[in-house]
């Protein structure tokens, strides 16, 4: 059984930044491919970022393109998500999931989930 942990959300004015973290166990985390997705209230979880199994391929939505950062650490079994110039319509609940072999950008592309971290922007 995988399980996955994020850790790192928070309070934080618009133009700051936060590090999101998603600790992964119970599985060999170097074969997994993670994304990040959020979830503003009322409104769909949606796409973040995503990574390959060896941090070789990223992907992100447009939305957060230059300005977040999605890595992992095949040695400590974690990946994280780096996030600059936050925008209060970056407030949601992030999530970090996993799956093999694809990497899809939908959530029910992904068999594992986290239970969420909770990010607000105030302006």
């Amino acid at each position: 059984q995988v399980q996955l942990v994020e850790s790192g959300g928070g309070l934080v004015q618009a133009g700051g930044s936060l590090r999101l973290s998603c600790a992964v166990s119970g599985s060999t985390f170097s074969s997994y491919n993670m994304g990040w997705f959020r979830q503003a209230p009322g409104k769909e979880r949606e796409f973040v970022a995503a990574i390959s199994w060896s941090g070789a391929s990223t992907f992100y939505a447009d939305s957060v393109k230059g300005r977040f950062t999605i890595s992992r650490d095949n040695a400590k079994n974690t990946a994280a998500l780096q996030m600059n110039s936050l925008k209060p319509e970056d407030t949601a609940v992030y999530y970090c999931a996993a799956r093999r072999q694809l990497i899809p950008t939908t959530p029910s592309g992904y068999h594992y989930w986290g239970q969420g971290t909770q990010v607000a922007v105030s302006s």
